[in-house]
């Protein structure tokens, strides 16, 4: 029987709160460790193991044989939201998560990671690749339970080949392809704790635009005829979807090597490996004909492929039919590895063990949210009620092509009221009233990075692109202009102050004061660099953020600020060319 009239007393209390788990932990000799990847813009259909014939996935696909598939898989429709649920188990807009830069990317501080849980219970912990959750500490990994932390905490990044990065705050240069890169660190990170339970978090930069690949993947594309397209309205860049599919092949070359290694280190029955995607695809390309994308809150743009394999303890190729979602990776790895999730705050995830493992799980029906830009739609066992009130039946219509809200108004309308109650109980953070401050300071960590991403241009100062993640500051062409920053100092100390600049010859000789409150540093940057844009030359399609330069590190002096809150601002007091600096970021380091 369809539901009807008792949509709203079954559901109203389920997404609020998780309820108290019944599923009694695994019994384990030693907890097992867990490998976490997550790629980035991958869309659901970008697998050999979910029809997809354009591309081979082969490692990836074992995944699905060798453990259990969730065939209805929910996350956000874009990353940060994403990312935040999975660490959590709660909704990105409960945790102050509303954008995907300049600071509504952050989760509050007062939310519990499934890092820090697995941390207290044992565990190393490391994650490798695109954070996207805060870049500053307390926002940054290394402060949310991850003892090391290698990639970029920002929201896309400009370059994959042997690009800027981090660790553990400081300013690294990565080595060959970035997904390679991070791969080796996982690697690495799993034989140097072999024998101590690890928890591994490789939340991977690609299919992500920019559309950069190693050749080798490339070349098997690049005149490649797709046989299998995208055959809604909007037109498919063709070039685009072969450069996304040469980056999954790369992907799955890595998800081999993992497994290998867990192989070789006889590791893989002790080990527990999830695979998932943090949203719809980043194009329009085949996608089993579910509507939506990247950024929608449609089918398209929140289903992801979900894997999870635990050799010898997790049925191999199940297939569970019933929904799941990002949210529920904390309760169910807490109950996995035997641990109580205590967490500060309720839980909206639930423990997918019964579901994994019983034959004949008991289960309630539940709803899932998704919600972005100011849409939002939600998603029963049956039925996605989408931002437009539009009703459908996701178990005969998983391309949302019959609007079947006529046929069933008691069930719309009581599914709308749903909507409106999680809405009145979720908004809790918006651009006009975040007031959280970028950190700098934090006495347990040496390295703070302000970057151009969180600054604020004043005058004739632009940012090289609007999407803020990957920017720098360019056109500085008076002593009028500067650039601010919202800043709040957690702890009094004395800091060295490294800017990364670039300077054309003919405008050396520049004098820079960085400011915050009544302390003040006076630096004269006298070093021409001018190096040329970069990136464009490893694209395989045109990109339509920044393009990168190698922006020099010079030392501005030390400085002594003082706790508080003000304006951190840099500015020029005297140029003898026609122009200042382009300025990337500034790095804290706390000497005293």
């Amino acid at each position: 029987m369809r539901p009807g009239l008792t949509i709203l007393s079954l559901f109203v209390g389920l997404f609020f709160a998780c309820k108290e788990h019944t599923q009694k932990p695994i019994p384990a000799q030693v907890k097992p460790n867990i490998v976490l990847i997550m790629a980035d813009d991958q869309g659901w259909g970008d697998l050999g193991v979910n029809g997809n014939t354009n591309l081979s996935t082969p490692n990836i696909d074992a995944l699905a044989k060798n453990g259990a598939t969730f065939e209805n898989f929910y996350v956000q429709p874009v990353c940060s939201p994403t990312r935040a649920e999975l660490l959590t188990g709660r909704y990105a807009r409960r945790l102050g998560v509303y954008r995907t830069s300049v600071g509504g990317e952050r989760m509050n501080l007062n939310e519990t990671t499934i890092a820090e849980l697995l941390k207290q219970a044992g565990y190393e912990t490391a994650a490798y690749g695109k954070w996207h959750n805060g870049m500053q500490p307390p926002y940054h990994p290394n402060s949310r339970g991850f003892d090391d932390y290698y990639g970029f905490a920002s929201g896309h990044w400009g370059n994959y080949f042997s690009p800027m990065l981090e660790h553990n705050g400081r300013i690294v240069k990565g080595k060959g392809f970035l997904v390679d890169d991070l791969t080796d660190h996982g690697i690495d990170f799993m034989e140097k704790n072999r024998d101590n339970p690890f928890f591994l978090y490789l939340p991977l930069n690609t299919p992500h635009s920019p559309m950069q690949v190693p050749d080798a993947y490339w070349e098997n594309f690049r005149d490649k005829n797709l046989a299998m397209k995208y055959l809604g309205d909007e037109e498919e860049n063709e070039n685009f979807t072969r450069a996304a599919l040469a980056m999954v092949e790369n992907i799955d070359h890595n998800v081999g090597r993992i497994m290998n290694k867990l192989r070789q280190l006889q590791l893989e029955e002790s080990t527990i490996i999830i695979y998932l995607s943090d949203n719809g695809p980043n194009g329009w390309r085949w996608n089993g004909g579910m509507r939506g994308r990247k950024g929608s809150t449609d089918e398209g743009g929140v289903r992801t492929p979900f894997f999870i394999q635990w050799k010898d303890s997790i049925p191999a190729g199940k297939k569970i039919k019933q929904i799941g979602s990002a949210l529920d990776l904390l309760p169910t790895l807490s109950n996995l590895v035997g641990i109580v999730p205590k967490t500060q705050k309720p839980l909206d995830g639930r423990n997918l063990a019964p579901l994994i493992f019983d034959e004949n799980p008991e289960w309630t029906d539940r709803i899932l949210f998704n919600h972005w830009n100011g849409k939002t739609s939600l998603r029963t066992q049956q039925y996605r009620l989408d931002a437009e009130d539009r009703l459908y039946d996701m178990v005969d219509d998983h391309g949302q092509a019959k609007d079947v809200a006529q046929e069933f108004p008691q069930l719309t309308d009581s599914l709308k009221k749903v909507k409106e109650h999680w809405l009145a109980e979720i908004i809790a953070f918006t651009r006009e009233t975040d007031d959280r401050p970028i950190t700098l300071g934090h006495p347990d960590f040496v390295y703070t990075q302000i970057p151009a991403r969180d600054g604020i241009p004043h005058g004739n100062i632009e940012r090289s692109s609007i999407h803020p993640n990957n920017t720098f500051f360019t056109n500085w062409k008076s002593v009028n202009d500067s650039i601010t920053w919202d800043v709040e100092v957690l702890a009094d100390g004395k800091f060295e102050v490294e800017l990364h600049y670039t300077l054309k010859s003919k405008d050396a000789g520049v004098t820079l004061q960085l400011s915050h409150g009544e302390r003040t540093l006076i630096s004269v940057v006298t070093e021409a660099h001018d190096p040329p844009l970069t990136g464009m030359e490893n694209d395989r399609d045109p990109r339509i953020e920044s393009y990168v330069k190698a922006f020099k590190p010079h030392i501005l002096g030390k400085i002594e600020l003082r706790k508080g809150r003000n304006q951190l601002t840099l500015e020029t007091l005297k140029m003898d060319g026609d122009e200042g600096i382009d300025m990337r970021l500034l790095m804290f380091k706390r000497i005293e």
